[in-house]
């Protein structure tokens, strides 16, 4: 560009062209070719499991918590080839009440366990979901320092994302997938404790309880229903001055559950008391959990149990699937506004419109 400055004219004065602002546009962008992950067939993933691979496990557990219609039949079949392969791990759920240690915990008995037994080990994560945004935080790893960085431990968050219990939707799939990749102990923790912790239950060998003392009445924490599901119950933060607080909850404990009828496995629920934070009693607490699950092996309770685990989730997948296949009905979705607006200006009672709504998806004329 000419400045008119520079003439004679204006001798003395002196304004320079500058320098050329370079556009806001990469240059290269043409020449740029984004590496998009390649689309996995069922084999890769089946064969990449089997071999341990992470990346692989990783994507098939992304790829059946989609709830992609075109994804389902894909993650059906990779769990069924995984199958045959599954079923040797112990499994354990871990549940207590919010801000009991659990995640603390974890990384605390997962250390211990791959330091003295060895084997991989996977933990499936649930995080609570927000009933708003519907997000979640999947901030456990910074909360299992040490795990987060082994090599023979597999860390997978999951958003709870409303399911039952606290658990991710497709949790018992996981494990399936996670047994076919070699991992021999598998860690359900929960978001807390809750009357529908029936599910995790219903998918672990051993339910382990984590409550904390010094938060009030520990016979406030006693819940019936929580108390019959565990197999163990661990008092944690059994430190420094919180010790004989700590005893004090466990005996507590020991004595309410002497009021209970004796459980299936022929063995009543431990209390044991321990630190996951100065690693404090984390020996004896596995003891507890390699013994009873040798008594429940020799006496053929383990067995039992995993085989009504299964009958158990053949209900809940038809129940799901149900659902599923109800909302995803041709016509259904305007219907149900239809239904909404209805109940809305008094016009139809639920029953009247869940019942409409039945014969839709049923196929029935009204």
């Amino acid at each position: 560009m000419k400045h008119p400055e520079n003439d004679d004219t204006y001798k003395g004065l002196k304004v320079n062209s500058g320098v050329e602002q370079p556009t806001s546009l990469n240059p290269y962008l043409n020449t740029i070719r984004l590496k998009r992950a390649k689309r996995l067939t069922t084999d890769d993933y089946v064969e990449g499991i089997l071999r341990g691979d992470i990346n692989t496990l990783s994507r098939a557990v992304t790829l059946i918590e989609s709830r992609r219609h075109e994804d389902e039949a894909i993650a059906r079949e990779v769990v069924e080839r995984c199958l045959p392969h599954s079923g040797k791990s112990l499994r354990v759920g871990i549940t207590g009440v919010p801000g009991a240690g659990k995640s603390t915990s974890i990384d605390a008995f997962g250390m211990h366990i791959l330091k003295e037994r060895g084997g991989r080990l996977a933990v499936l994560a649930v995080d609570p979901s927000s009933e708003r945004s519907k997000g979640s935080i999947l901030g456990d790893k910074t909360r299992m320092e040490r795990l987060s960085l082994h090599p023979d431990a597999f860390i997978r968050p999951s958003a709870s994302a409303g399911s039952l219990g606290g658990v991710a939707r497709k949790t018992r799939e996981t494990i399936i997938l996670c047994e076919a990749a070699g991992y021999d102990t598998i860690f359900v923790e929960t978001v807390g404790v809750g009357q529908s912790e029936t599910a995790v239950c219903s998918m672990v060998d051993f339910f382990l309880l984590i409550q904390i003392a010094g938060a009030g009445d520990e016979l406030q924490g006693i819940k019936r229903g929580i108390m019959e599901m565990a197999d163990g119950i661990v008092i944690n933060k059994a430190d420094g001055d919180n010790i004989a607080e700590a005893r004090r909850a466990a005996t507590h404990y020991r004595n309410a559950l002497q009021l209970f009828p004796m459980p299936e496995s022929g063995r009543r629920p431990e209390v044991l008391t321990y630190s996951g934070f100065y690693d404090i009693g984390i020996k004896e607490v596995w003891d507890m959990v390699y013994n009873y699950i040798a008594i429940v092996k020799s006496n053929g309770v383990f067995e039992a149990r995993r085989k009504r685990q299964s009958k158990y989730w053949m209900y809940e997948s038809i129940n799901e699937q149900l659902y599923s296949r109800f909302y995803n009905t041709p016509g259904m979705e305007q219907l149900i506004a239809e239904c909404e607006q209805g109940l809305a200006d008094n016009r139809i009672t639920s029953f009247a419109a869940a019942t409409k709504l039945m014969e839709h998806f049923s196929g029935k004329k009204e």
